[in-house]
């Protein structure tokens, strides 16, 4: 029951820290349109598939130490994209009306993956399978994804269970949960009713 005639759901986040420089708007109920700049080719396909498969409009620039390594980059931009997130969210009634729980398995090749969210104020990460991922993935170590989804899954203070199922190429299987992550995303933040998606009577974000 998205209502097209409510406000949109917007929130931009400014970062700035002594290792990076991030400035980004993110529109919840925009079309995927995607203007990013990390400084990190591989990370900005990745997050240009969430974006649009979530049909979420981010615009993203990034100012970060990848001559030191890509570490503190890919992780500030997921602490302040989970922000965005979750501020765009309250900024409808506090989050009021939206389904809460997402999920989505989409094939990519020979990949699976399978990407579970509660927007429930409870933040954790669940990683599993990550041994199919090969040590090193577009000249960064694996565990930087792992560090990612952890990221966000914090600041946006939600419950993210990934795993992955199957595969052999490591690009394929980050791109599987990448385009999950959004289909989920999109899902758990459309909002279908009147009321907070609750027993309890709240969300604690």
């Amino acid at each position: 029951m998205q209502d097209n005639n409510y406000p949109q759901r917007q929130a931009s986040i400014a970062r700035k820290t002594k290792e990076t420089d991030i400035n980004l708007q993110l529109n919840l109920d925009g079309t995927g349109i995607c203007h990013i700049n990390s400084g990190l080719g591989f990370l900005d396909h990745m997050l240009t598939l969430t974006a649009f498969w979530a049909g979420f409009d981010l615009d993203l620039t990034c100012d970060g130490d990848i001559h030191i390594d890509s570490h503190h980059t890919t992780e500030d931009i997921a602490l302040a994209l989970g922000d965005a997130f979750r501020k765009a969210l309250l900024s409808n009634n506090d989050a009021k009306g939206i389904e809460r729980v997402g999920h989505a398995k989409v094939p990519m090749d020979e990949s699976m993956t399978e990407v579970c969210i509660d927007i429930s104020g409870r933040s954790w990460l669940e990683w599993r399978g990550d041994e199919l991922l090969p040590p090193i993935i577009a000249g960064d170590e694996k565990d930087i994804w792992r560090e990612f989804y952890k990221a966000f899954a914090s600041s946006a203070k939600m419950n993210l269970h990934i795993s992955f199922l199957y595969g052999k190429n490591g690009h394929h299987l980050l791109e599987s949960v990448a385009k999950g992550f959004g289909k989920a995303l999109k899902k758990a933040s459309t909002i279908t009713t009147t009321n907070i998606s609750s027993t309890k009577g709240s969300l604690d974000l």
